[in-house]
């Protein structure tokens, strides 16, 4: 049995590890989480392969912890370089989205790209990145798609015929600024009579809850449930969507997890064009993708898309079913989640073997 880190190897608000760690072990790997590397000295060196999720992202919530963060880091890779472990990166974003230690970031992200001996990317688009802004090898760079989420959450819920003549849409993940959420209310709150928007994630901190609830007050049409979201509700709220919302910032982000969410529970999505949709060029006419190059476009043609959705549903109503309906087909056939995890196994065994 082969000893790895897989790093987070747990968490509870994301199961995108669950269903990769869950995977690997199937195959007869020995998954440890990145806490438990320096537990002993005999620990230390039955660890022969460390994947890393998310590591350049730097704690930005205070100076003293970012810097904190940033060393550990530096230290805890320089370790694994020397000590001759095989390491891989995942590139899950274009860049932090933590602005305040964004320059520690990228140096941590620098270090990943050049001492990781495979990088795993979920988008066509990673691979242009990378290939663009670093002197690498395109054989260090393996795509993998991003596994679906069908199933994973509880099943859907029964199609309905729609009630109500309104487009009604769902924000739902973790509530942070890099997600737009105040351009998103702004824009729905401009749009009155046709559109309904729930916002239902766990805001980054109090300030920023009370923030946006001041900010959503003059519009009774969009609803915030700024609480962690648990799993068995996640079927619920999507069913009764129409559409996800999810007006990310093209600056940093790159691939998304709750867009595949969507598609798993037979929901199509407003979303700028990440890389995640741009895979999907094939399928195109059934999500609502953008593209912007500033905030004013940006709020522009997100409410462009809103009011195109809106009134796909009013000249018929179950278009929008159907659209979420083939974006499921769809992922269930490229995005499969035992794939995922059997194209991860292969590549570690082929490092493992050098």
């Amino acid at each position: 049995m082969k000893h790895i880190i897989f790093n987070p190897s747990n968490n509870p608000e994301n199961q995108y590890i669950s269903l990769l760690v869950n995977g690997i072990r199937r195959h007869r790997f020995y998954v440890h989480d990145l806490n438990s590397i320096f537990a002993s000295w005999d620990h230390f060196k039955k660890i022969e392969l460390v994947h890393l999720n998310w590591f350049e992202n730097i704690d930005d919530s205070s100076s003293k912890k970012g810097l904190i963060s940033y060393f550990r880091k530096m230290l805890v890779l320089r370790i694994i370089r020397l000590s001759g472990k095989k390491l891989v990166w995942t590139m899950h974003n274009r860049e932090s989205h933590e602005k305040k230690t964004g320059k520690m970031a990228n140096k941590i992200t620098k270090l990943l790209v050049k001492w990781s001996d495979a990088i795993v990317i979920h988008s066509k688009m990673s691979r242009d990145l990378l290939l663009e802004n670093h002197a690498i090898s395109p054989d260090k760079i393996h795509h993998i798609p991003h596994p679906n989420f069908i199933g994973v959450y509880g099943s859907p819920l029964p199609k309905t015929s729609p009630i109500s003549p309104s487009l009604k849409l769902l924000f739902v993940g973790a509530v942070k600024p890099y997600k737009n959420i105040e351009l998103l209310i702004k824009t729905v709150g401009e749009i009155q009579g046709n559109v309904e928007l729930l916002i239902a994630g766990k805001a980054r901190d109090k300030a920023y809850a009370e923030h946006l609830i001041e900010l959503a007050k003059p519009y009774p049409w969009i609803t915030l449930r700024l609480q962690f979201i648990p799993d068995g509700l996640l079927p619920e709220l999507i069913g009764k969507s129409d559409a996800l919302v999810l007006p990310y910032d093209l600056g940093s982000s790159l691939n998304s997890g709750t867009v595949i969410l969507a598609f798993s529970y037979k929901k199509t999505v407003i979303c700028p064009n990440i890389g995640t949709l741009c895979d999907m060029e094939e399928v195109e006419e059934q999500f609502f993708g953008y593209s912007y190059q500033s905030p004013e476009e940006h709020e522009a043609v997100l409410k462009e898309s809103i009011l195109k959705a809106a009134a796909l549903k009013n000249a018929q109503p179950e278009a929008i079913y159907a659209m979420g309906l083939r974006m499921q087909e769809y992922i269930d056939h490229t995005h499969g989640q035992h794939e995922a995890a059997n194209k991860l196994v292969n590549l570690y065994q082929g490092l493992l073997q050098n």
